[in-house]
């Protein structure tokens, strides 16, 4: 299986980083009640952290309060459902991601609904990288000493993910075909949960994405011994990328969007892109991210509508051509 940065999710960070003017339609929308804003993963992981620090600052925009509602549950799929069976008004937006957007359609033979038809792209929100943690009950130090670790107790590690066919199930697949080792996947209802049985040493390792997961890094609860991105983060500058460790194709990167119920008027997605895009321009939303180990990346919602298809099509094959099942 070989995936990288590059040729699956570089377009994310590819896109435009400055908002576009707003048109004068896009300024008549103002909502009349608060909006709940899904996230269908569990509270505290990367998807979680950067959809609080944007609904504050959009809520502020346009108004009205903007609600984080987490619904957590097969692999992010009960969440999006929510979203897809919600009026299209602008009442209802979702912070969706790769997996849920572009990767479980391939792996759920009969989810009820297509995120592609049934969903409006309004705009992409960031770009995280991943970091390869593992327990402090791990006799390894470092990357090298973890993969030699492993390779002398095949079978014996399993690493937690926020479910099957979510970005950190996948990339650490990725990590998997890349170091050649025998682990068990674990699949939990979002990263938080499958980090908290990472420190209680449950499980052996993750590839949780960077925002998730610096908070337990920097409290000295699980030790960082690799991050996916093409170059060292801030964040960790210490740490080696999976280049640096010897395993090029696992590099990787994920990436979340703002998405509405499929049918939303086209004023009100333009409004609420505009102000998406207007907080992700703040140097100080920029910065949060930042230090949350997530980058600000925004859009039109043509662009990411174009980078979904693109991605379906990508994964698709990559689901295919590896034999991913979800458990």
């Amino acid at each position: 299986m070989n995936m990288n940065r590059r040729s699956l999710l570089g377009g994310a960070v590819a896109l435009a980083a400055a908002p576009a003017a707003v048109p004068a339609f896009a300024q008549g929308w103002t909502p009349t009640r608060p909006i709940r804003f899904v996230i269908p993963f569990a509270a505290g992981g990367a998807t979680d952290v950067v959809a609080r620090v944007l609904a504050e600052r959009m809520g502020e925009r346009l108004g009205q309060p903007i609600v984080v509602e987490n619904r957590a549950g097969s692999g992010g799929n009960i969440g999006v459902e929510n979203v897809v069976r919600s009026p299209a008004d602008g009442t209802v937006i979702l912070m969706g991601t790769t997996g849920t957007l572009t990767i479980n359609q391939h792996l759920y033979g009969s989810m009820g609904f297509d995120p592609v038809k049934d969903l409006a792209p309004v705009g992409m929100a960031f770009a995280t990288d991943h970091v390869l943690i593992v327990s402090d009950k791990v006799p390894a130090r470092t990357a090298q000493e973890f993969l030699s670790w492993l390779r002398e107790n095949p079978g014996k590690a399993s690493f937690g993910s926020a479910g099957s066919g979510s970005s950190t199930h996948m990339v650490a697949e990725l990590f998997r075909a890349a170091a050649k080792v025998d682990v068990t996947h674990v699949p939990y209802r979002g990263s938080a949960p499958a980090l908290n049985d990472l420190v209680a040493g449950n499980v052996q390792f993750m590839l949780d994405q960077l925002p998730s997961a610096i908070g337990q890094i920097q409290g000295g609860r699980v030790r960082a011994l690799a991050t996916t991105g093409p170059r060292r983060t801030s964040q960790l500058p210490d740490v080696p990328t999976m280049k640096e460790i010897g395993l090029p194709d696992a590099e990787a990167t994920s990436w979340g969007a703002v998405m509405a119920p499929a049918g939303t008027p086209a004023p009100v997605v333009a409004r609420l892109n505009a102000v998406l895009n207007e907080a992700l321009a703040d140097p100080k939303i920029q910065e949060r991210l930042k230090a949350a180990g997530a980058d600000a990346v925004s859009s039109s919602p043509e662009e990411l509508q174009r980078k979904i298809a693109q991605e379906v099509e990508t994964w698709g094959r990559v689901v295919r051509d590896a034999r991913i099942t979800v458990n």
